[in-house]
């Protein structure tokens, strides 16, 4: 394949099924059934597979890897709270992907910030329904594709939970993140991977989910750290993760799952989606370093709460650029996004006062941001990317991306703020006082993580 010639195409990952044309492929031409089964393409069993597996890969991130990442982060008396949160959003969201949200991003709509109805109920899905890959001719059930956005979709609000951890209402933690998808997510799915979408006609490039991912879950957990408030004791109680082993698990899980998320954002088991694999090996490996060696430099010591956060952050800026970037390129992302991500969550977060229990704007929106960013820069086949598509530069196309940030800050941020204002009205945000203080495991849920 010729990267610089469809760089714009691979650039966009999880979105690619909407691509090419046709976006997803019928026989429904009743006139000339013969005709349409001649020219009907048979889903590649190889990519069928690498397909599943990512699905599956994706969902391991999200329960269990997640939930212990975040369950380790808060107090024990917080821990199951946390596990139910991510367990429960993510449960709703499939549903509401397969009922609206599948036809919401990739109905086929000609509007750039709607997909429209045409899919509703998964209308027109069925077992011989195929989506494209980026292979002329090649092509995987539709089923898998609706499967593994359906992840992407689930995991996305489950990160913003982080933000707000150990005071939110269950019911509105889930409500919230069911309104924030339908209004947020959906949209912006829609705008960066749809081939109508606004910010896909910009140009710009989004491998698998800097804008739609991280900016978008970051921001909004930012809007609602500030918007429901700080912990009660916040500065003064001792706060510290209970667990930093399950933190570690959890965090080690991600890692794996990744893969899944990355690679799979290639739709198809290629050297596209190797480039993205060695991308997320080493992005990673050289943000943990960078995050231990910074934490060497201002603490004395490096940490294993470091570590894991090196480890989340490089995850994070690689994810806009798996897929475009080189290795090299990757590397030098890994390294500079630990400094910039330690800086928020160690000072700016100090400095403004806001309460982000699980640094999700510091981690996954500074990273998501410095990401979709760098992608602009490191996609330069002088930097040993992919190239840019047609006559683009290095400048015209961070222009873009800047664009593409900008809007998605703007999105997230004011949709946010409305739909927590809408959820503080209809259930309330905040637990009371007396069940923060005894935790939100029993006081919510009538249980304990741990017996002593």
């Amino acid at each position: 394949m010729n990267f610089k010639k469809i760089s714009t195409l691979s650039a966009l990952g999880a979105g690619a099924a909407a691509l090419l044309a046709p976006v997803i492929s019928f026989a429904q031409d009743a006139a000339a059934p013969a005709a349409a089964a001649a020219v009907a393409a048979v889903p590649d069993k190889g990519d069928t597979a690498f397909m599943f597996l990512s699905t599956i890969l994706v969902l391991f991130m999200a329960v269990p890897g997640l939930g212990l990442f975040y369950g380790g982060l808060v107090r024990a008396k917080n821990m199951l709270s946390v596990l139910m949160q991510c367990t429960v959003i993510a449960a709703t969201v499939m549903i509401a992907w397969v009922v609206y949200g599948y036809s919401f991003a990739f109905g086929g709509s000609e509007s750039p910030f709607f997909g429209g109805f045409a899919k509703l109920f998964l209308a027109g899905v069925t077992k011989d329904t195929t989506a494209a890959t980026f292979s002329q001719g090649v092509v995987i059930p539709e089923y898998i594709f609706v499967m593994f956005q359906m992840t992407f979709a689930a995991i996305t609000p489950a990160l913003i939970i982080g933000a707000f951890a150990e005071r939110i209402k269950f019911s509105a933690s889930v409500l919230f993140c069911l309104l924030w998808v339908t209004f947020v997510y959906f949209p912006i799915a829609h705008m960066v991977w749809d081939a109508k979408g606004y910010l896909f006609g910009l140009g710009a490039l989004d491998f698998a989910g800097g804008t739609v991912v991280h900016i978008n879950a970051g921001v909004a957990g930012l809007i609602g750290a500030i918007m429901v408030g700080k912990r009660t004791g916040y500065g003064k109680d001792m706060m510290a993760p209970h667990s930093m082993t399950l933190t570690y698990v959890g965090a080690a899980m991600l890692w794996v799952g990744w893969f899944g998320f990355n690679a799979g954002s290639n739709l198809e088991a290629s050297g596209g989606a190797m480039l993205a694999t060695v991308n997320t090996f080493i992005a990673t490996a050289a943000a943990i370093l960078s995050w231990c060696v910074v934490e060497s430099f201002t603490r004395g010591k490096a940490s294993m709460l470091g570590a894991a956060s090196g480890m989340i952050a490089g995850l994070v800026a690689i994810t806009p650029a798996a897929g475009i970037v080189g290795p090299m390129g990757a590397i030098v992302m890994g390294v500079i996004v630990s400094p910039l991500c330690y800086f928020f969550v160690s000072v700016v977060k100090n400095k403004f006062g806001y309460d982000d229990t699980a640094d999700v704007f510091g981690v996954h929106g500074i990273g998501g941001m410095f990401g979709a960013l760098a992608t602009g820069i490191f996609a330069s086949a002088s930097l040993g990317g992919v190239g840019y598509a047609g006559e683009q530069t290095m400048g015209g196309q961070l222009m873009v991306q800047i664009q593409a940030v900008v809007i998605t800050i703007l999105w997230t941020g004011i949709g946010s703020a409305i739909l927590y204002k809408i959820v503080d009205i209809i259930v309330g945000l905040r637990v009371p006082v007396e069940a923060e203080r005894e935790g939100l495991d029993l006081a919510s849920h009538g249980e304990a993580a741990y017996h002593n």
